[in-house]
């Protein structure tokens, strides 16, 4: 693909711990190199991401591969808080997936529960195929198809930086 700055075999990127802050200019180039990593190997009819934070990569991969685009809300959280041990599917899966090439996206991966939940549930409408990717994986954990980088950061994402209360922009206390 002419003008990629990607290699066609460039590994995904390493990270090592600490923090690592995105801007928006960096979350998209990161959603280019997962949607070109995608591209080598897989054509999706349908992208579907997973709510909320997925939507934002899985929405930008979906432009760039001229694919459908859906959302599935599979979460830990209510009201922004981690409450419950094991994800959940709170939303309907897209009927749209029954017999097309499907790719699942979601922001980042640590264990997998919340992917291999989103591909079951995917799974039990008769996609032709069904795929998965990350912007970012932890190491050791699940591996997802496709992703951009593997590091064990703590990963603050531009959407995180800075949150609304009170009528006004504030940065999280976790990120503070």
């Amino acid at each position: 693909m002419p003008g990629l700055m990607f290699p066609p075999a460039s590994p995904p990127l390493g990270a090592t711990a600490g923090t690592f802050e995105l801007s928006w200019e960096l979350f998209g180039e990161f959603c280019r190199a997962l949607a070109v990593r995608v591209s080598r190997d897989y054509r999706p009819d349908l992208v579907i991401g997973l709510a909320t934070a997925g939507v934002m990569p899985a929405a930008t991969v979906a432009t760039m591969l001229q694919a459908d685009f859906e959302a599935m809300k599979v979460t830990r959280r209510e009201r922004g808080q981690v409450v419950h041990a094991f994800p959940r599917v709170l939303s309907p899966t897209p009927v749209s997936a029954r017999g097309r090439r499907v790719l699942i996206v979601d922001e980042i991966t640590t264990s997998g529960d919340t992917l291999r939940l989103a591909l079951a549930a995917v799974r039990e409408v008769g996609p032709a195929e069904v795929r998965t990717a990350t912007s970012f994986v932890r190491p050791g954990g699940y591996r997802p198809d496709f992703f951009s980088m593997e590091t064990e950061a703590l990963i603050v994402f531009p959407w995180d930086r800075e949150v609304i209360q009170d009528h006004q922009l504030v940065t999280p206390p976790i990120y503070a």
